[in-house]
């Protein structure tokens, strides 16, 4: 399974680890992906997600429903 957010599309990102000599040797830098139940109460049912922090925030603020919604036109959930 890839390291990517169901709702906002956060993935791995690519960097340099910065010796205190200031050389450079390639890093990643992964996004705090958790594993999240959501309740949906107008269909009853449970929905599992792997999704960032943010995105639990996010899915707090505005709810499961419009965040899936947005999670779909970004091309990263699969319309279900």
């Amino acid at each position: 399974m890839s390291r990517v957010c169901e709702i906002t599309g956060k993935k791995v990102m690519v960097g340099n680890n910065v010796s205190h000599s200031q050389r450079k040797t390639k890093r990643r830098f992964y996004p705090n992906l958790q594993r999240k139940r959501f309740y949906i109460p107008e269909e009853d049912r449970w929905v599992t997600l792997r999704v960032s922090a943010k995105a639990i925030r996010t899915i707090s603020k505005i709810g499961v429903i419009a965040a899936m919604k947005r999670g779909e036109e970004l091309g990263v959930l699969e319309a279900k």
